[in-house]
């Protein structure tokens, strides 16, 4: 897996936004590309004037995202539920996870798909689900492009910050973008559980006599 993200590193190194993009695409049809240390070196790369822009790195990282989430969820809407059983293995996307995702994005609808854009491996392949439970389309790249402009803005903003020694201090990023993507999470649960509670409270109170 890290020789892999080196790979990617390298290649958006040697690239520039071209490759930024491809790299943004396989890793939201599958391919472990490591984007949570990809985004913040692309962040790097602009801050030291390797990229033109911090903006522009995050936009281009951002559409690489949309595009390569459209593919994903096309597969899930078209292919259904025996592209998963014949193809989800190599997805790490089984029939059950498939059910469990099904589920839980008919308790709580369209914004697991935002939620899902901030956990790590999850984010890659979450796409299928969506289609495969034929998620309406406008709702499923409304919340998908919202999700991957934070993400992206976000790792790109703080890559930009260390600039020239990133790599000197990637491995450490690598643990703090994770744990700052568990906060995020838990803001985020915290604002839709509050939603979801005010909604029943709101519920209860029209329902009395």
């Amino acid at each position: 897996m890290e020789h892999l993200t080196h790979f990617f590193l390298s290649m958006v190194d040697q690239a520039g936004y071209p490759g930024l993009f491809v790299v943004m695409v396989l890793g939201n049809i599958g391919v472990p590309v490591g984007a949570e240390l990809v985004v913040p070196a692309a962040g790097a790369l602009a801050a030291t004037g390797h990229l033109s822009s911090v903006w522009v790195t995050a936009l281009v990282a951002t559409a690489g995202e949309l595009v390569g989430c459209s593919i994903l969820y096309a597969i899930g809407y078209f292919g259904g539920r025996p592209f998963v059983a014949r193809w989800g293995k190599y997805l790490k996307l089984s029939e059950a996870k498939l059910d469990v995702f099904h589920s839980f994005y008919e308790r709580h609808g369209n914004v697991v798909v935002f939620v899902c854009r901030f956990i790590p491996f999850v984010r890659g392949v979450s796409s299928l689900p969506a289609g495969v439970s034929r998620m309406r389309k406008r709702y499923f790249l409304t919340y998908t492009a919202a999700g991957s402009l934070l993400f992206c803005l976000g790792l790109t903003w703080i890559g930009s910050m260390f600039g020239a020694h990133f790599y000197e201090i990637m491995p450490l990023l690598h643990r703090v973008s994770t744990a700052a993507i568990v906060l995020v999470l838990v803001a985020i649960a915290a604002f839709v559980w509050q939603r979801v509670a005010s909604a029943r409270r709101r519920g209860e109170v029209a329902s009395r006599p």
